[in-house]
Parts: structure tokens; sequence; C-alpha cells
């Protein structure tokens, strides 16, 4: 049985159709079952898809020569939202084109646009990124927001754990995801009010379908024992490059320490199955495609300078969540913890 097609933006990242292109092919040779709209210039997709029949085989494209620059102003973008690969792409999960969109173009100018085109769902106020990122444990945990809200109230905080939650358990299996706040420090006296009130609505909401275990420091957000952790836009960018930064620093300290001397040449054959292990879990490429999640549709994002495989690995999470249903689960959720006491900052919730 295949899933709905998926969308791409074959004009978006750093380089492209040829990336994207050959991304796409890698996922469709792991996965018959996918199919593709692939969005952008004709001429360019076709010559690309010569070396890639099996995916040409499962494919549409559709024609489009504009391509949102990766310095355009999300407000310039969205003028151009029917022109563009982008805006074409998203526009086709709108109208049910496709089941979901992949891009690796502008972050900013692909938020704006989804936003536009497919609408928060009820209950939610604000569309949150979130990706996946390795840790010590058996699972990879759920971090949002990745930048696309700079600011955050209580009651954003809220709806993400809950959206955060269910994306985990796609991921986990478990039925009550842990998920924590990321502070300055895990006592519960510690940060803004903001955080703190956030944190009073999470624990008195026993029935959502998430175990709260309060705060989190940015230290313990790869150690494996939360499943979700939870913060505004900015706080989390900057987390999320800081770390991505440091395992950068990790890999080319330890490629630097193995070619300084013949005897660190020797224990680099010696230990080279665990140092390819380290360089699996590192690479960001293992880990790509970050999820607008709260919207009416799925859209996800790939890191701009992503390999194919990293927008294979992209593609790879948007079919799971298309066939895990995570739209629908998130509603569900909502549903059944009631939009208004959210809405309302927990005052419902006597």
């Amino acid at each position: 049985m295949s899933l709905p097609r998926i969308a791409i933006d074959a004009m978006g990242g750093d380089e492209g159709v040829r990336v994207m292109i050959e991304g796409a092919a890698l996922a469709r040779r792991r996965h018959d079952r996918f199919k593709f709209l692939l969005v952008g210039d004709e001429a360019r997709i076709n010559a690309a898809l010569d070396n890639h029949p099996n995916l040409r085989a499962a494919s549409e494209i559709l024609h489009c020569d504009d391509v949102v620059a990766g310095d355009e102003k999300p407000t310039q973008a969205l003028r151009r939202a029917k022109t563009t690969s982008m805006g074409l792409a998203i526009n086709a999960v709108k109208t049910g084109a496709a089941g979901a969109a992949v891009s690796a173009g502008n972050t900013g100018a692909l938020m704006a646009m989804a936003k536009l085109a497919l609408r928060t769902m009820p209950g939610i106020d604000r569309p949150a990124l979130s990706a996946l990122m390795p840790t010590l444990g058996e699972n990879d945990v759920v971090m949002l927001d990745l930048g696309a809200n700079t600011e955050c109230d209580a009651r954003n905080l809220v709806q993400f754990s809950i959206m955060g939650a269910a994306y985990s358990r796609i991921i986990t299996g478990r039925d009550r995801p842990r998920v924590r706040l990321l502070n300055i420090g895990s006592e519960e006296t510690k940060g803004t009010d903001v955080l703190r009130d956030a944190a009073a609505q999470l624990y008195s909401h026993s029935e959502l379908s998430l175990q709260f275990d309060g705060f989190t420091e940015a230290d313990k957000i790869n150690r494996g024992d939360v499943d979700v952790v939870v913060t505004d836009g900015f706080s989390g960018n900057i987390a999320l490059k800081a770390i991505e930064g440091t395992a950068r620093f990790v890999a080319d300290l330890l490629r630097r320490s193995f070619a300084s001397s013949l005897r660190s040449k020797v224990g680099f054959l010696i230990s080279r199955p665990a140092t390819e292990l380290l360089k699996h879990h590192l690479d960001p490429n293992n880990h790509n495609g970050a999820v607008f999640l709260g919207l009416n549709g799925i859209v996800v994002k790939s890191h701009g300078s992503a390999s194919a495989l990293g927008v294979a690995n992209a593609v790879a999470v948007t079919a799971r969540l298309l066939e895990e249903k995570l739209t629908e689960r998130i509603a569900a959720e909502l549903e059944h913890f009631g939009a208004e006491s959210i809405r309302s900052g927990g005052k419902a919730a006597g």
C-alpha cells in the first residue's frame, strides 16, 4: 500500500535540484511505497531523473522556475507564494494533491507560507518547529520550538508540550512520554514567570497523555532521560546550534588528534569501529528533518546544507508522520484535553 504523495521543493537548499532529487531517489530505493510530486524547473528535474529511473516512475513534475532565496524576507516570499517552488509544494498539501511537503529552503519563508496556507489547528495558537536529536538512550529526544517563535507565553509552552508528546509517542512508543521544560536549573524556583506558570499548568493536568517531570538544563538534553524538551524558539535555536557546533568540534578534534602522530594513526585503526559509530551519531544528516507541529498538514524542513542522505532521512521522517497520522493524533489529544483550558492559560481547569 503506497502512502500519499510527498511534495518535494526541488529548488530549495544550498545545492537545489541535484541533492533534492538524489535524496528522494535514495528514499525511494529504501521504501518503494513512496510517491512524489517534484516541484521546480522541469528541465533540470528531468535531467536529474535520468540517473534515477526508479524515482521517475514514482513521480510527477510540477513545473516552476521561481525560487525563494535563502536570504529573502518571509514577507517578500509570501507575495510570491503562488509562483515559487516552495509555495506550490505547500499548496499541494492544502489542495490534497500531496499528503506532506519537504523543503530545504528558507526556514522563515517556509514557516510563513505554511502557516498562511494550512492554518493552525484548533486549540493551537502558534505552530512550533520540532526535530529529533540523538541521545545516550534508546530513542531520540523530541525538541521544540527550534526557531519558529522567538517569544512564547505559558499557553504556547503547554501547547508545544502536547504536540511534542504526540510526536514522541510515534518515535518511542511510550503511552506517556517524559516531558520537561528547558530552564537554567532544575529547581522549581528557577527561571522566568512564564516557565513556572507553564510548569504549574502541566503539573495540574494529570489527564494529559504525558509525564511532566519539571525542568531540565541544556547539558541534560542528550542524556536519554527525557523524551520531549520544550522551550521558546529563541532558546531552542541557540541550544540546537550549540549542540551541533559541539558535535562538529568533537569530530574535528578527534580527526586532528588521530592525524597528529604515527602512534595516533595506529590508535585510529584500532578504534575505528568506535569512531565510525561516533561519527554516525554526530552526523546531523542522520537526524535530518524538522517538522512544523500544529498545522493542518505536514510540512518538514530539511537542513539547507543536507546531503542526499540527509534529504532521504527527512523524506523518511515525513513518510512516518503520514503513516502514523501525526496531525490526527495531535487533534485528538487537543480535543481530549479541551482547547479552551489551554487558551485560557489553565484557568478553566479548576
